[in-house]
């Protein structure tokens, strides 16, 4: 056994340890075992009885909460067991809030103690009730915007057309009591910025990771947000090839709008606003990320955020409103979507990243074409390799000899250079069973 997110070791006890008691019970509950050194060896206590006493008696007094302490006898001597539930609502240590987090003790303060309280109230950040404001100072544009939207894609009747925008506010379920919500600034406010610090977006073009070209900052509430994005993305950012049907003029552009669309949705609708960081876009030549600081819901991975197409929103009334107005076609089937529409294209599917509170997608170009290859250097043999192996998934050292009518040993050389220079990658068992992929 080891000390983890729910085991705590300490070799006698001190009154300052009811800070980690108030820690577990914040957390997930836990048990506190007294008398043990860091390495979980008994090292046995003097004063068992009166602990068994003071321990219960200052945790109800100080902490307002009841534990269940546990003598246990061993022969290398004896310890205590402190038993302690996950609590229901917050629980603090003389005005001060500690939280389980690993195998640490931390105290909440700011933005994190925010956070915190408003979960235990059953809130979310988007959901919190903001005075001062009312819907006479949120913009009449962007209401015309959503009826329009909302009503073209079936989500609301047609009688909300010319319904006040105090009663939109209501059927949105974007007030509480006589007070909006802080969703109803973000996506209504001419500036929301002078109430919520970070909510806007940034784009910016990089050469490499340390050399940015050139860069935008969008600003405005969220329905203007995301249609100013993906404009500028599509009209600066993203190249088109122009191609012709008769007379009509054929944009094919490097990424599929849908696709970045729904990144973009996902980025606001999940995106922690009580970080006062904004939305990061980054577009390099072969590829582009959408970032994010954001929360996966508990226990959750990437993996299974995959598998299940999408988590539920970090910011529900956030996500409600872009769902009626139609810019959400179903909410739960985002990443799903995003990854057709790549597949569609001829793209790579996203990659998607989660650490810490850092949230990101990656969209990568189709680089495996003629003209990217050859500006690679690769010899013609590689190139016809590399496109074959787009084609067909895979490539053996028989196939590629003989696509290349080559000895085994110039089809050797020629793909150890490429999986060298990161383009393919060798699979399978070797001998007769391996073969190489596009990385």
């Amino acid at each position: 056994m080891s000390e983890t997110q729910n085991i705590e070791w300490k070799p006698s006890w001190r009154d300052e340890y009811l800070k980690w008691i108030c820690g577990f019970a914040n957390a997930k509950g836990g048990k506190i075992y007294i008398g043990k050194d860091d390495n979980g060896n008994v090292v046995g206590i003097d004063n068992a009885k009166k602990l068994l006493e003071d321990i219960p008696n200052k945790t109800r007094d100080i902490l307002g909460i009841i534990v269940d302490v546990n003598l246990r006898t061993t022969t290398e001597g004896n310890y205590l067991e402190i038993i302690v539930e996950d609590y229901p609502y917050p629980v603090n240590y003389k005005g001060q809030y500690h939280y389980r987090s690993g195998s640490t003790k931390q105290e909440l303060k700011g933005a994190a103690l925010d956070k915190f309280l408003l979960q235990k109230k059953g809130k979310k950040w988007d959901g919190v009730p903001v005075p001062n404001v009312s819907v006479s100072d949120l913009k009449d544009e962007t209401f015309d915007f959503f009826r329009k939207r909302a009503f073209k894609s079936k989500r609301i009747e047609e009688e909300v057309l010319t319904d006040s925008n105090e009663h939109l506010i209501e059927n949105l379920r974007l007030k509480e009591n006589e007070f909006l919500k802080r969703a109803a600034i973000l996506l209504f406010h001419p500036k929301p910025e002078n109430l919520v610090t970070g909510a806007y977006i940034k784009i910016g073009f990089f050469e490499s990771d340390s050399e940015l070209i050139y860069q935008d900052e969008i600003h405005g509430n969220l329905f203007e947000q995301v249609e100013k994005t993906i404009d500028l993305l599509f009209t600066k950012y993203i190249k088109a090839t122009i191609s012709y049907e008769g007379i009509h003029r054929i944009e094919t552009y490097e990424y599929p709008k849908e696709a970045l669309r729904e990144a973009l949705l996902n980025a606001i609708a999940h995106k922690d606003y009580s970080s006062g960081i904004p939305i990061q876009i980054s577009v390099y030549k072969d590829k582009i990320l959408f970032w994010n600081d954001g929360q996966l819901p508990e226990n959750w991975t990437v993996e299974n955020l995959i598998k299940k197409h999408s988590s539920k929103p970090y910011n529900p009334d956030i996500a409600n409103a872009f769902f009626r107005s139609g810019h959400i076609e179903s909410w739960g089937r985002g990443t799903i979507k995003i990854i057709d529409k790549c597949k569609e294209a001829g793209l790579p599917s996203p990659t998607y990243y989660y650490e810490s509170s850092d949230f990101w997608v990656e969209f990568r170009k189709d680089i495996y074409n003629e003209l990217y290859l050859q500006s690679l250097k690769l010899n013609d043999r590689q190139v016809k390799a590399v496109l074959y192996t787009k084609e067909n998934g895979k490539i053996t050292n028989s196939e590629y000899q003989e696509l290349n009518d080559i000895s085994n040993r110039t089809a050797s050389r020629d793909l150890t250079e490429l999986v060298e220079r990161g383009i393919l990658e060798s699979s399978g068992s070797k001998g007769a069973g391996s073969f190489y992929s596009l990385k």
